[in-house]
C-alpha cells in the first residue's frame, strides 16, 4: 500500500483548518452577518409550508396559540432577525409560523 501523496494531505489539512475556522469567523463578524440578510418574502416555498405570517395575531393557522411570536420563539435571534429555519433572510418579531417553539427560560 502507497502512502498517501503529500499534496493529497496539505488539502485535508487546510480543508479541515478551513473548516474548523469559518464558524469563528462568523462569530467575529456580526453586524456584517446581519446586514446582508433581507426580509423573507411571503412567497418563499417554505415560508408557505410553515404557513409563516408577519404579524402573529393576523395567523389563521390551527396550531396558533395566542402569544406566540418570533420574538419569543427558540429558532429566532434577536440581534439579527435571523431564523434558523429560514436561513439566509430575516424574520419579522412579531411574526409566526406553525414551528414555533417557546425560547427556553
Amino acid at each position: 500500500m502507497k502512502p498517501p501523496l503529500p499534496a493529497r494531505r496539505n488539502f485535508l489539512i487546510q480543508a479541515a483548518l478551513t473548516a474548523a475556522a469559518l464558524p469563528l469567523a462568523f462569530r467575529l463578524i456580526p453586524e456584517a452577518r446581519a446586514a446582508g440578510l433581507t426580509k423573507l418574502p411571503l412567497d418563499n416555498p417554505q415560508a408557505k409550508a410553515l404557513g409563516y405570517t408577519e404579524d402573529a395575531g393576523t395567523s389563521k393557522h390551527a396550531s396558533y396559540k395566542p402569544g406566540s411570536m418570533c420574538s419569543n420563539c427558540q429558532f429566532f435571534t434577536a440581534a439579527t432577525g435571523a431564523c434558523a429555519l429560514f436561513a439566509g433572510f430575516s424574520v419579522s418579531p412579531k411574526g409566526w409560523c406553525s414551528a414555533w417553539a417557546k425560547k427556553p427560560a
